[in-house]
């Protein structure tokens, strides 16, 4: 029990700091509780089945060839997983009329993507333990909230304007740019001191989050001057 507790305690904590950022119009519980429910079951069958294909498709023949865990970071797992959570979003949540406001996207995207991030974690802490829930509390998880904050930024304006499909575009090729970078420095652990650059992006994906969500905010249509 203690360790499922270490393994969703940072996912909810994210969850709960995101939830207060949406300052002016919140949205409605169980459209957020079925997004991070839809994440955390649907995105991961959809990951599962990507899975079968690309490990047959393009399978790594060498693990210390940068080449092929470039490929592997990028189009193996980053694409399949920011895939996963972008079609749940696409379909089920910008459609809503409660997706009113561009920082919906960033919530939204956010709620799959905690979801995603819940059921990946308990798997690597009960594999790993207290040691893995540790490291994962300050590295994967924020860095699949990034993700999503990054894919939900430009989802989130894709819903108020003509051009959607290129946003929506954007949203996903920017979620998957990180973490396809993220996990390519930690694929290649081989090379000395190389893993810091995973650090590095995630600073980076935080940064931008950051602004990411002010800009929402500061657009939002229910801000009253």
């Amino acid at each position: 029990m203690s360790l499922l507790l270490y393994a969703i305690a940072p996912v909810f904590i994210i969850i709960i700091y995101i939830y207060f950022q949406d300052k002016y119009e919140k949205e409605p519980k169980r459209l957020l509780i079925a997004s991070f429910f839809l994440g955390a079951i649907l995105s991961i069958i959809i990951v599962s089945v990507l899975y079968l294909f690309t490990g047959k498709l393009i399978p790594l023949t060498d693990e210390y060839s940068i080449w092929q865990q470039f490929i592997q970071a990028f189009f193996v797992v980053a694409l399949a997983e920011e895939f996963s959570k972008y079609v749940i979003i696409k379909y089920f949540n910008q459609p809503r009329k409660a997706f009113n406001e561009p920082y919906d996207g960033i919530i939204y995207a956010v709620m799959v993507s905690m979801g995603f991030a819940c059921t990946e974690n308990i798997m690597y802490v009960y594999q790993g333990g207290y040691e893995t829930a540790i490291l994962r509390a300050f590295t994967a998880v924020p860095a699949h909230a990034t993700f999503g904050i990054l894919m939900g930024y430009y989802m989130g304006k894709a819903k108020f304007a003509k051009n959607r499909f290129q946003l929506n575009m954007a949203g996903l090729l920017l979620a998957v740019l990180f973490h396809g970078a993220y996990d390519f420095f930690l694929f290649i652990s081989f090379i000395p001191g190389i893993a810091f650059g995973a650090f590095m992006s995630l600073i980076v994906g935080i940064v931008l989050s950051q602004k990411a969500i002010k800009k929402h905010q500061d657009n939002s249509n229910f801000k009253t001057f």
